[in-house]
């Protein structure tokens, strides 16, 4: 049984308790962050941190915990369970009130709850075979960039499409894509150029996305970053996906449609290679 964090308790994942009046219950007024764990140490937390002190900020919310306190929980979580590889998820929620649409007062303590889950990321066989997506209307509210737990819509769109023979969707407003279900999206072009969407409030600041270009530049692999279509899907040289959960994973097939020749592609399997040996090194 896990070890889990509520509020600054360590305790059994079974005895762990939230308020039924909590607003992350209520209204989903709350934040997160997922952060990777290979060999027993944290990929990109100090990126993982920068995010979620902004996705707080947008939403006038408190931190309640500092960074470093943050990274003293991320630990002892690790050990408490013997975590080797996988993920911790943070949430971060306004707290408890009578349930009312207003914000409740700033002195209102918010509620912070983090747990482990067991994951092998190196050794996956999505991204071995590569992913088959659909395409979706992106009817998500327009604050994406926002890391909130308003996922409904995005859960619900991605169990359609696996209930369908699919993996995942990539979400459509105004005839191009903006992302993944949880991950940012990206295509190669015939010329070799990786294209992806440029960061507005219509996607997620991605933390591996961030990396993963930077690994791309170093290869001096020419990176566009603009909105592209579902035709430029079907005609691309390759595509994939960047998230913490899943690093770099290939995508093979849109809308039944081979992507490329239908088969992972070089410059997705190169980039989930030198993000992998990357990570691990600058890993803490």
């Amino acid at each position: 049984m896990r070890t889990v964090y509520v509020n600054g308790d360590y305790v059994p994942e079974n005895e762990a308790t939230i308020s039924v009046f909590d607003r992350g219950f209520l209204f989903a007024d709350a934040v997160y962050e997922v952060t990777s764990v290979l060999d027993g140490k944290l990929i990109d937390f100090p990126g993982h941190m920068a995010r979620l002190s902004r996705s707080l900020g947008e939403l006038d919310m408190a931190a309640p915990v500092s960074d470093d306190e943050l990274l003293d929980i991320h630990r002892r979580l690790l050990s408490e369970n013997d975590l080797v590889e996988g993920m911790i998820y943070l949430q971060v929620t306004r707290g408890a009130a009578d349930r009312d649409f207003l914000f409740p007062e700033a002195d209102t303590r918010p509620n912070l709850v983090l747990f482990t889950q067991e994951k092998s990321l190196i050794d996956s066989p999505l991204a071995e075979r590569g992913q088959k997506v659909r395409s979706v209307d992106d009817l998500r509210w327009r604050r994406s960039d926002i890391k909130t737990t308003q996922l409904l819509y995005a859960s619900w769109a991605k169990s359609r499409a696996h209930a369908g023979g699919a993996d995942d969707v990539w979400l459509v407003r105004d005839g191009h894509v903006t992302e993944g279900s949880s991950n940012n999206a990206y295509i190669v072009t015939a010329d070799g150029t990786i294209v992806t969407r440029h960061l507005s409030p219509e996607i997620l600041s991605g933390i591996t996305r961030q990396a993963v270009l930077q690994c791309a530049r170093e290869l001096q692999i020419k990176v566009e970053e603009r909105p592209f279509t579902l035709d430029e899907v079907r005609g691309a040289r390759e595509a994939f996906s960047t998230s913490a959960s899943s690093f770099v994973s290939p995508v093979i097939e849109m809308d039944g449609m081979a992507i490329g020749d239908g088969e992972p592609g070089p410059v997705a399997r190169r980039l989930r290679e030198i993000y992998i040996e990357k990570s691990r090194a600058a890993a803490i």
